[in-house]
């Protein structure tokens, strides 16, 4: 767990050392985990995105990160998005297919992290 936090720590620290902007996608429960295990804060990503109405307009304990709505994604367009319920990656991916589309880039945290 201590090499994938500091794999993952250098590469969101490269993404915005080099100018890209990263959001988060989903604010689960150990995502915030994740999040705070490794003391991943707004100087590296700038807010987590959610679909739940109940999460939206709060904060990620912790890290206190925003919480918008997913449609957020499309307005921004953030050069990145950190995949926080990566056991659904997949379907975020399908969801977001219009992200990607105008050139959106998503990061796998675990178990290694990777840019799809």
């Amino acid at each position: 767990v201590a090499g994938t936090r500091s794999s993952l720590l250098a590469l969101l620290r490269r993404l915005r050392a080099e100018g890209a902007t990263i959001a988060a996608y989903g604010a689960p429960a150990k995502g915030n985990t994740l999040l705070n295990y490794c003391k991943i804060g707004t100087d590296l990503v700038a807010y987590a995105v959610d679909r739940n109405p109940l999460k939206q307009g709060r904060y990620t304990p912790g890290q206190h990160l925003p919480v918008p709505p997913a449609e957020v994604l499309l307005e921004r367009q953030p050069d990145y998005v950190l995949i926080l319920a990566w056991n659904f990656a997949r379907e975020i991916v399908a969801q977001q297919a219009e992200y990607a589309r105008r050139g959106g880039r998503f990061i796998l945290p675990l178990p290694v992290p990777r840019i799809l």
